[in-house]
């Protein structure tokens, strides 16, 4: 997958997820990053865990996995600093 697929793919999970943790947006720049970890930690849950296909591309699995990573990823970062929004 391409680095373009890559940010495409971030920004629309790190949206998303950001929109159901929080119900508003973290910012353009923070969404991308979240969701570019956020599909490394779905690929990484789906492949290791479940026995799934990780993130192949842009589309709509891809995009369910990666909005799940970065829903842990949201969590986990809320615990570690409190529940602050940034």
């Amino acid at each position: 997958m391409g680095i373009l697929s890559w940010i495409i793919l971030g920004l629309i999970a790190g949206f998303i997820a950001s929109k159901f943790v929080y119900k508003s947006g973290q910012g353009m720049v923070m969404n991308l990053v979240l969701g570019i970890v956020g599909a490394i930690v779905g690929g990484l849950i789906a492949t290791n865990i479940f026995g799934f296909s990780g993130v192949s591309g842009v589309n709509i699995y891809s995009i369910l996995v990666a909005t799940g990573g970065a829903v842990v990823a949201l969590w986990i970062y809320g615990k570690v600093t409190g529940g602050r929004q940034l």
